[in-house]
């Protein structure tokens, strides 16, 4: 869970920034520490949140199924747009154009294949590409960089490709064992390198150039897991001293309200009684102002409601 609210979170916020949708932290950590879903939650942060459900309902599609299906990627793509359409429909005149801030602005750049069968046919193709190592025996993190770019190509929904896209990217990691969980912060990356990373892949449609793209993704990976390690190592450090401070300053404190503490940055009241089993809101407030007099916590009022930050948390995000 720790890793799921934090990680996991930077990287479906990015993603979905790739895309030019846009919230901020503040939001995000807001709309994550509220148990109910809340109708105020702006539509930005909304497209966030579905993006690490849908990466997460994927991840737990995978533990029965250890391989990526047909039935997993359209899963993928229904919970990121709440539909539930699957490849789209061959009259939809689907095309990729300039972005407004470029030169030439609106100019249609590609055309993806468009017929009643073909990407149907075309996403078999992949699948098979990704789960038959003896067909194509080639080292995962090649097959990843082949495929991410056939997928985008193929373009096989009418929306939300991008994003289903790179969630598949990890799911493939995960199938693989290369990661044990869906957590590489590969948007981020991308996003440093936006313009770099939509010419490589017109680039292999358009001159066949497959070596400067898959350089662009190995590199990607490699970078992003050595700063995803770096997060987790540092999130562990902080985790660690803030429970030997904490104990020896309150004396409810204990392993699992410190978890608790690092599950997200932004903090409940509710949480803190869910885990010592008080619900008395005078309790609840002494123990808060425990935590906030010995600089654990860090009070913010908005509207009507107090959130409590855990600044160490937020520092090391």
């Amino acid at each position: 869970m720790l890793l799921v609210n934090t990680l996991s979170l930077q990287e479906a916020k990015t993603s979905t920034e790739i895309e030019n949708i846009f919230t901020t932290e503040d939001e995000l950590y807001k709309a994550i520490s509220d148990t109910k879903k809340n109708e105020n939650t702006n539509p930005a942060t909304k497209e966030v949140l579905k993006y690490r459900e849908a990466l997460w309902a994927g991840y737990q599609n995978l533990q029965d199924n250890s391989q990526i299906n047909k039935k997993l990627i359209i899963q993928i793509f229904n919970q990121i747009k709440e539909t539930n359409s699957g490849y789209r429909p061959p009259q939809a005149n689907i095309v990729i154009k300039r972005g407004q801030s470029e030169l030439r602005p609106g100019e249609i750049v590609y055309t993806p294949p468009r017929n009643e069968q073909i990407i149907e046919t075309l996403m078999d193709n992949l699948i098979e590409f990704l789960n038959d190592d003896i067909k194509y025996p080639i080292d995962p993190l090649l097959k990843m960089s082949i495929a991410h770019y056939q997928f985008e190509a193929i373009h096989p929904f009418q929306d939300g490709n991008g994003r289903t896209g790179r969630i598949l990217n990890l799911l493939y990691l995960v199938s693989e064992k290369l990661l044990s969980q869906p957590i590489l912060y590969i948007s981020k990356y991308i996003i440093l390198k936006k313009e770099d990373y939509y010419y490589k892949l017109s680039a292999v449609t358009q001159r066949n150039s497959w070596e400067a793209w898959i350089l662009f993704m190995l590199d990607a990976v490699e970078k992003t897991s050595l700063i995803t390690n770096e997060k987790i190592n540092e999130i562990l450090m902080q985790m660690e001293t803030t429970l030997n401070y904490a104990k020896d300053k309150i004396k409810w404190y204990n392993k699992e309200i410190n978890e608790a503490l690092f599950s997200q940055p932004y903090i409940k009241p509710k949480v803190i009684g869910n885990i010592v089993n008080k619900t008395s809101r005078t309790t609840l407030t002494k123990y808060m102002n425990e935590l906030v007099e010995n600089r654990i916590l860090r009070p913010k009022k908005t509207g009507g409601e107090v959130y409590y930050l855990n600044d160490d948390l937020l520092r090391i995000l």
